[in-house]
């Protein structure tokens, strides 16, 4: 479980939903873009719900290990959609085949 600090106050949140969410932040500041996500939550108050966050340029956010609480706060899909969401925002990669053979280099032995 991690404690998510954000906007002065912190709710607890379920460790890959939390990493994907700050990866995500990450990925829109980086590119100069928000967006608004929904994620499973714990309240400071100890309130189990679902909890939307705007994420971007202006974000400012840390997380931090904390005690587990006994609540599940896993979501699959969300995890998947924060993750997708920032590899579209990566730039893009050369992809080099694999095949080319390089040890014959045609200069002879």
């Amino acid at each position: 479980m991690k404690k998510l600090y954000y906007a002065g106050g912190y709710i607890f949140l379920d460790d890959d939903v939390c990493e994907a969410l700050v990866m995500y932040a990450k990925a829109l500041a980086d590119v100069g873009k928000s967006d608004l996500v929904t994620v499973p939550a714990l309240s400071d108050e100890g309130m189990q719900g679902r909890t939307r966050l705007l994420i971007g340029p202006a974000s400012q956010l840390f997380s931090a290990a904390a005690l587990d609480r006994g609540v599940d706060l896993t979501d699959a899909e969300a995890t998947r959609s924060m993750r997708e969401k920032t590899a579209r925002l990566q730039p893009s990669r050369p992809v080099f085949e694999e095949t080319a053979d390089y040890t014959n280099d045609g200069f002879g032995e």
